[in-house]
């Protein structure tokens, strides 16, 4: 059985051994985190403030699941309704808690869109984040909380294609 908290780097085989969270929130206090990963989600690219934000190093973070910052408080229909999205070529948008290599999480609002190549095949995945504002976070953690279990999946707000703060239900355009 997979271990949740060692993620195997894909380059360079190493182990990387995740944190237990920690309940100390780190404040994302802006400028602009970008990765990039290929069509599995692994990381193929993370900007230097991805990198000080997350506490893992560019050796870490290059050929290791995205997952890597994954926080266990995240509903996994959250990720279902992101990657429907995005293999079906269309943007997401949503709020998520991460977790750093030293446990602690933060939250960012995220816009992933898929990178095509010139056939308009999927050739991976572009994220950008920005601050997820006091208010946001305090309704979507509600939210999240709610739709935590596995039962939950499928709901319709995952599958809207956004996770959008102030709307209840989001709705897809």
């Amino acid at each position: 059985m997979n271990n949740p908290l060692i993620i195997i780097n894909t380059i360079t085989g190493e182990k990387i051994f995740k944190s237990l969270p920690v309940n100390e929130e780190v404040f994302f206090d802006g400028g602009v985190m970008i990765t990039e990963t290929d069509i599995n989600g692994i990381i193929t690219y993370a900007n230097r403030k991805f990198r000080e934000m997350t506490g893992f190093s560019k050796r870490e973070l290059i050929g290791s699941p995205h997952s890597i910052n994954r926080h266990p408080d995240m509903p996994k229909g959250a990720f279902r309704g992101m990657w429907r999205t995005i293999t079906d070529k269309k943007i997401w948008s949503g709020y998520i808690k991460n977790m750093r290599k030293d446990g602690k999480f933060y939250w960012v609002q995220v816009f992933i869109q898929p990178k095509v190549d010139e056939d308009n095949t999927i050739i991976g995945y572009a994220a950008t984040r920005k601050i997820a504002t006091p208010e946001a976070v305090k309704e979507i953690e509600e939210i999240y909380n709610e739709l935590q279990g596995d039962e939950h999946i499928e709901h319709k707000f995952f599958m809207s294609g956004e996770v959008i703060y102030g709307e209840e239900i989001a709705s897809r355009s």
